[in-house]
């Protein structure tokens, strides 16, 4: 058995990561908004021992809605719907920094973890887009490099938060009428550039002490934040080589900073297309990509290359402005993998929209299972990867097929664990209930 196996965390969404996914016979076209499909979800990746489960989310209409679904229901309620129906697998949401507020958003957090018995999850992001601003009554966004100051602020203020009730504050006396010990409960009286949090937290701290924190960004301003507060890394690459020099950089720049490198989990997706045959998968992959709508995809890759979507012509290859240009301010290391992806391969648009309609920019394999885990393998011993986002070109039939012909495979070679050790996220990722900084002062007598 191997020392060190793999952390799989099912990326679920709606009908399946592929745009044209709902459009199949089988899916189901309201899947977005119908819980029973996200508990059935659930459950497949749970009885599966898969980590974690993993919701995305934006505070805009993806698109104008005419070509695909447009969004999900919101995760955090969605998370605690699924908290209800499952007992270990961890529960991980997308949640903005941009669009929130840190103390609402610390208490919405720490509830889930709570109810859930200690399985959240937070995939810190930073909203880019104008679109979003617009629903906030805001006439512009932040800079990038602004975007994760505000981010980092605001995640100081989270952890703050959770930390203000010491885990021994609960004094629980019934006879005394003393439920807490309030020398242990701390107002955390921030005041800084972006936020103003006086504190304490109205929900005691936390099971795993901070849910797990998860960072999605591959731009420098991501990477080093990344370094600096991530446990885990959800990331694109298209080739194992940029894996490879995502995954070194990224460990580099934590042992810079004195944080122990173990403590980061890279997981890159990956969008599995299998057969029992090559040709089987090939026919799967081609089946989906006919069903795609140029124009919904043309509009998505204009939003991440912040250009007018009749600026790129589907059968010509992208302009050079767009190659040529300094990077933009939004989706920086999205808009760098797909420039960089159209170069390398000389595509036309219509092509690299072809590309990206499996997961947007996520690796996708057409395959046999033993292909699959060849390919997961080589990236997890080869120096990319710790794990994987699992991404289902359908869902749930793309799941059902990685767990039912991929996991087996993965498991023979010692690569997955055969059930679960733990009861937390933070458990099954490996990771230490941190330390509260408020008892941690207390003891260094400051």
């Amino acid at each position: 058995m191997s020392a060190r196996q793999l952390h799989l965390n099912a990326f679920l969404m709606e009908a399946g990561h592929h745009e044209a996914a709902w459009r199949l016979p089988e899916s189901n076209v309201d899947a977005d908004f119908d819980l029973q499909h996200w508990v059935r979800l659930a459950k497949l990746a749970e009885d599966a021992k898969f980590d974690s489960l993993f919701l995305a989310d934006g505070p805009a209409l993806q698109g104008s809605g005419e070509f695909r679904p447009p969004g999900q229901l919101e995760p955090l309620t969605l998370l605690t719907a699924l908290a209800a129906a499952t007992s270990r697998i961890g529960l991980i949401a997308t949640v903005s920094t941009t669009y929130n507020s840190p103390y609402n958003l610390a208490r919405r957090l720490a509830s889930v973890d709570h109810v859930s018995g200690g399985r959240a999850g937070w995939n810190i992001v930073t909203s880019a887009t104008q679109r979003e601003a617009d629903n906030f009554g805001l006439d512009f966004t932040l800079g990038h490099g602004a975007r994760y100051e505000r981010a980092a602020e605001f995640l100081d203020v989270a952890l703050k938060l959770w930390d203000s009730w010491e885990d021994e504050a609960r004094v629980g006396d019934k006879a005394a009428g003393r439920f807490a010990d309030p020398e242990r409960i701390h107002p955390i009286r921030h005041r800084g550039q972006y936020f103003r949090v006086e504190g304490a937290l109205n929900v005691r701290r936390p099971p795993q002490g901070y849910p797990l924190l998860v960072q999605a960004g591959s731009s420098d301003d991501g990477k080093q934040f990344a370094a600096a507060y991530a446990e885990a890394i959800f990331t694109a690459h298209q080739t194992i080589e940029r894996a490879q020099d995502f995954y070194a950089d990224i460990k580099d720049r934590a042992r810079r900073i004195g944080r122990d490198p173990d403590g980061i989990k890279v997981l890159p997706g990956i969008v599995p297309v299998i057969g029992s045959s090559e040709a089987e998968a090939q026919r799967l992959a081609q089946q989906l990509d006919d069903l795609r709508v140029p124009e919904y995809g043309l509009l998505q890759l204009s939003t991440i290359l912040e250009v007018p979507a009749d600026s790129l012509a589907l059968d010509e290859r992208l302009p050079r402005s767009v190659v040529d240009r300094p990077t933009v301010e939004g989706f920086q290391s999205r808009a760098d993998l797909i420039v960089e992806l159209a170069t390398r391969e000389d595509l036309t648009v219509r092509q690299v929209l072809s590309k990206l309609g499996g997961g947007r920019g996520h690796h996708t394999v057409a395959g046999t299972p033993e292909q699959i885990a060849d390919t997961i393998e080589a990236w997890f011993t080869d120096g990319a990867a710790d794990g994987f986002n699992v991404m289902g070109p359908a869902l749930p039939s793309g799941l059902e097929a990685f767990i039912e012909h991929v996991l087996p495979i993965l498991r023979s070679r010692g690569l997955f664990r055969e059930d679960y050790t733990g009861t937390t996220l933070r458990e099954h990722y490996g990771l230490a209930k941190p330390a509260n900084q408020f008892h941690a002062r207390e003891l260094a007598g400051v």
